[in-house]
């Protein structure tokens, strides 16, 4: 039996294995026995304000939806369904995932799609990371970069960020504080018509080559199979400062020529791109919600480029023999539309690249259905993600050092 799981209006959570939950995968209906898994380690239960509970028997006006938020690693199915009151909050841009109760325990709508211990959940003593943070900013005090991904590290515990202090694995090196997408969900620049705040602050200044090298050979010296990545949560469009990243890889290169050199970028500058790679750029992780240009563009809503710019610039960057990922933002009801992967499967065996990375878009799925609409035949989110594997790309979520 799948049982509904649910919230009073104080936030306590309760099971009741007698009403049967609905769930949203761009059609409200029950879920499936196969599209649920136990729980995972780390995955954080989070109440659904001014949203009731929908069950088989309709709304409960005293029950407010459960959602959960899944760890790293796995990929999620559904998203839940509610009835929203009139004066319901805007919800924070989280990735909400359908939960629900079997066996008096808790389940989700979700399926594991990698592994990496880079990026499982890391626990601090207490001052502990503020001693890593502060030993490794007395080695270059003025460094902006440091300045940036410290903040980050502390106030969002952003992995990239942590990683260069860690030493370890994939480390941002934020660049760009403008950009020319206006996301619907970004999460360091939000519009006050959003009526939400940004989940992060983006940073307001241009570091510099030299600043950005010292950060990386500092890192790749350390860590001899290490990513050091432009382009971060942080921040806007990396390409928009694509000479100062090209100066900067020359400058990495100069003094070492271990790890992987990666830009993660929405794609749009396909000539500033060619410049990055001629400098020495070694991977690229591409981002997109949808490979439809009216559902990206609704989205995006870009400035001065369109979906075919950014397929552009994934096909010069597997002409040219980069480690090429995608960044595909995920939504149920969205990414597994029939319209939607007959679209992604016809590009993904036309260009070869190594990688989708499944990223839980995140957004309350009503806005996001308002965006883009609602599909005219969902497939399902593990038949998309077969559909991908069987295109010949391998799917995962993380960038991978070796």
């Amino acid at each position: 039996m799948i049982g509904l799981a649910y919230c009073d209006r104080e936030g306590r959570i309760y099971y009741d294995d007698t009403r049967t939950p609905l769930a949203d995968g761009g059609i409200v209906r029950e879920p499936h026995r196969a599209e649920l898994i136990p729980a995972p380690q780390g995955t954080v239960e989070m109440i659904l304000p001014g949203r009731r509970a929908l069950t088989v028997d309709g709304a409960f006006a005293d029950e407010y939806a459960l959602a959960a938020i899944l760890p790293a690693g796995y990929t999620r199915l559904l998203v839940p369904a509610y009835a929203k009151e009139p004066d319901a909050p805007a919800l924070p841009l989280f990735g909400y995932t359908f939960a629900c109760v079997v066996d008096d325990e808790l389940y989700v709508a979700a399926m594991k799609t990698d592994e990496s211990e880079d990026w499982q959940p890391r626990y601090f003593a207490e001052g502990e990371l503020e001693r890593i943070l502060d030993a490794r900013m007395a080695v270059d005090p003025a460094n902006r970069v440091l300045a940036q991904v410290a903040l980050c590290s502390r106030e969002y515990g952003c992995f990239t960020a942590q990683n260069v202090f860690l030493e370890r694995g994939e480390a941002a090196l934020p660049v760009s504080p403008k950009c020319n997408a206006r996301c619907v969900g970004c999460i360091s620049e939000q519009e006050p018509e959003a009526g939400l705040e940004s989940p992060q602050a983006r940073i307001t200044y241009e570091t510099s080559a030299a600043e950005l090298a010292r950060v990386a050979v500092h890192h790749l010296e350390r860590v001899e199979q290490g990513i050091v990545s432009f382009g971060q949560g942080c921040e806007g469009e990396p390409l928009l400062r694509s000479v100062t990243i090209a100066r900067a890889i020359e400058k990495i290169r100069e003094a070492c020529g271990n790890g992987t050199i990666n830009l993660n970028t929405n794609g749009s500058m396909t000539s500033a791109l060619e410049r990055c790679i001629d400098a020495g750029l070694q991977a690229v992780r591409v981002s997109l919600n949808s490979f439809r240009p009216r559902v990206y563009a609704a989205y995006y809503r870009p400035i001065g480029y369109t979906l075919d710019d950014v397929l552009a610039s994934v096909r010069l960057a597997v002409s040219r023999g980069l480690r090429v990922s995608l960044n595909l933002l995920t939504h149920p009801g969205v990414t597994d539309d029939e319209e939607e992967v007959a679209a992604m499967t016809s590009f993904l065996r036309e260009v070869r690249v190594g990688m989708i990375q499944t990223r839980t878009l995140n957004i309350d799925p009503e806005w996001y259905f308002a965006t883009v609409g609602r599909p005219r035949r969902a497939v399902g989110m593990r038949a998309a993600i077969e559909a991908i594997a069987s295109s010949g790309a391998g799917v995962g979520n993380f960038t991978h050092t070796h």
